[in-house]
């Protein structure tokens, strides 16, 4: 396979983290380019506060992406992320911190996901601050991204708006009101939205499906 995959996402997304085990398996692929693209669909004016409702909506959510993928949310999470008042529903730090690995250390960019990913929903750690995120990105040995997201500088926000713009203008343009999405560019520039159908009930018949695109 020669063709480039774009998974369109949001690191808050709970389907998103249940995709994870696909997604590292795309990054194994011989052959193949995966890149990331942060969609920024709950930062910004996505963002919002933790409260009672959304947090029992949260939760029963989470329940079905775990029983559908395997994938853990454990209690921790729940009473230290789900059940902490003055921590922001917010993606931006994890999508800045995504982009300041993209711009330093590219090939880590699917391990540094998954381990934010754990830190948040097995671990119940705050990655709605960039402090806290910065230490797992220095943590996880990616101390040149540790610092560039520290150092917050014109580059790196040029570049996340840059990658945000972009997966929102592909959602928009394949039709797509949610994520994760799938998109596979062709040689010759052709952009094929992979259908998710099977992506969380059968995995392997997913990844059959985009080795026979």
């Amino acid at each position: 396979m020669s063709n480039t995959l774009h998974y369109i996402f949001d690191p808050l997304c709970g389907w998103c983290y249940g995709a994870g085990a696909v997604v590292a398996k795309l990054a194994d692929l011989p052959g193949q380019q995966l890149k990331l693209w942060p969609c920024g669909m709950f930062s910004g004016a996505g963002s919002r506060a933790m409260d009672d409702a959304f947090a029992a909506y949260a939760w029963a959510n989470d329940q079905r992406i775990a029983q559908l993928t395997g994938q853990p949310f454990s209690e921790r999470y729940r009473s230290h992320v789900l059940g902490d008042r003055q921590q922001r529903f917010d993606s931006g730090p994890l999508s800045l911190a995504l982009t300041a690995v993209a711009l330093t250390a590219p090939a880590h960019e699917v391990r540094a996901l998954k381990f934010l990913q754990h830190a948040r929903y097995v671990n119940g750690e705050d990655v709605a601050s960039t402090a806290h995120v910065a230490q797992c990105l220095q943590g996880l040995g990616l101390a040149q991204a540790a610092q560039c997201l520290r150092d917050g500088g014109a580059a790196l926000h040029a570049a996340h708006a840059a990658r945000t713009q972009q997966a929102q203008h592909w959602l928009q343009q394949l039709g797509v009101r949610g994520v994760p999405a799938f998109m596979l560019e062709h040689d010759d520039g052709r952009g094929e939205l992979l259908p998710s159908a099977l992506l969380f009930s059968d995995p392997d018949a997913w990844m059959a499906q985009l080795q026979a695109a």
